[in-house]
């Protein structure tokens, strides 16, 4: 049923054409995750540097007794594999084709405030673009684990993709279109508004903070650590926002004084823990979590590998979570600037994986954070997975050494 799950929501994705009108940031270590706290990891060909032998012969191990056969397709489902990898190839086209922005009526828009937005109703008038209706819907999808990505209120790709998920989660027709019967369901399903007055605290601004990221791995590897370097980007990734966005429903704030209060998200970071088999999805650029059932429990929007770093295919496990990882650059992968020679990369959220490196069992590749989280689906990876810091946190978090990882094309 899983091949089927994917083929719906891909070609839901495509259907959209005519009818869309449309944590923290500190990760926890996973449960029953394979210990490796002090391993740097390289992105993406290099072995994983790890400081014992045995964890080395462990990965080894298990990706020695990993097959594809351990996920079982009857002759039929891999026919619908095949449609699926098949469609997939004309989602972003598909995308492109959707409506363009129709004429609204400022009091169909409505407007930023808390209660706007959170007071808002999604109208089948209200077309492409960014309104607090599709503000409200995205923090609606995030909380029932149909990641949007990065929050911004506006319709596009990821936003697509998340309401198809979020049907086939929910037994509705997956349309990939936000109508009438998903909004009721999204509303249905909150214990809670979709936004909040937050006050600016005192660890908010102490950090810590850098001046700024160079893009030099060379002088990033003589930092302390690649931390935020603004309180707007700390703010953003705390409650799952574009930061961009965060400051436009904020157009007056001063985010550097205390007390100062601020418009933000109410997002949750939990995820199911029957997390059975994880499928990444190139051609839809998506991350699909399905449960021991083979239900669809969670999607989020991914970069997979790109022509040059293609990631893998095939199936694999996950070998553990790192949290805060220091990161192994070597010039024999790829050469950054004018580096020649390897260097390791302290931890931090602006770091080349971001704040948490998920291991598979092919070696070296894995899944991942990423200092730019708006680009996430949009842009390519030197080969593994790589998701929002806090969608890659939230996965860390609740998934185990030997779930099942399986690449689709």
């Amino acid at each position: 049923m899983l091949v089927r799950s994917l083929l719906a929501v891909s070609l839901s994705y495509i259907m959209c054409q005519t009818a869309f009108a449309i944590s923290e940031e500190t990760p926890v270590a996973t449960t029953d995750a394979l210990a490796v706290a002090s391993a740097p990891v390289s992105d993406p060909i290099d072995p994983l540097v790890l400081d014992s032998k045995g964890a080395s012969q462990i990965m080894a191990d298990q990706e020695s007794n990993v097959v594809a056969s351990e996920v079982h397709m009857s002759t039929e489902e891999q026919k619908h594999l095949d449609n699926v990898s098949h469609t997939a190839q004309t989602i972003d086209a598909g995308a492109e084709k959707q409506n363009t922005t129709k004429s609204v009526s400022k009091a169909e828009k409505g407007n930023w405030t808390v209660d706007g937005i959170n007071n808002s109703e999604w109208i089948p008038s209200l077309g492409r673009g960014q309104f607090p209706a599709y503000a409200r819907a995205q923090v609606m999808l995030n909380n029932a684990h149909a990641s949007p990505g990065a929050i911004d209120g506006s319709s596009g790709k990821n936003m697509l993709k998340a309401i198809a998920s979020f049907q086939q989660m929910q037994g509705l027709k997956t349309t990939g279109a936000l109508d009438q019967d998903t909004w009721n369901a999204l509303v249905a399903l909150q214990d809670k508004p979709a936004f909040q007055e937050y006050t600016i605290s005192e660890s908010d601004l102490k950090g810590p903070y850098a001046k700024e990221i160079p893009h030099d791995y060379a002088l990033q590897a003589k930092m302390k650590g690649l931390y935020y370097t603004r309180v707007t980007e700390m703010l953003g990734e705390k409650f799952h926002m574009d930061e961009g966005f965060l400051k436009q429903i904020n157009p007056k704030a001063d985010f550097n004084k205390l007390g100062q209060k601020i418009i933000v998200t109410n997002v949750r970071n939990n995820l199911p823990e029957d997390i059975h088999l994880i499928v990444a999805h190139k051609g839809a650029k998506q991350l699909y979590l399905f449960n021991s059932q083979n239900q669809m429990v969670g999607s989020f929007p991914a970069t997979i590998g790109s022509s040059d770093t293609p990631s893998p295919t095939g199936t694999y496990k996950v070998t553990g979570a790192t949290p805060n990882p220091w990161y192994s650059y070597s010039p024999s992968n790829f050469v950054q600037g004018n580096n020649l020679k390897p260097l390791m990369l302290p931890p931090g959220p602006n770091a080349p994986v971001g704040n948490i490196w998920i291991g598979l069992s092919k070696r070296s590749f894995g899944i991942h954070g990423t200092p730019n989280p708006s680009a996430i689906s949009k842009t390519a990876s030197h080969g593994c997975i790589r998701l929002t810091n806090w969608d890659a946190n939230d996965l860390g978090r609740k998934v185990k050494v030997g779930t099942i990882v399986k690449f689709l094309d």
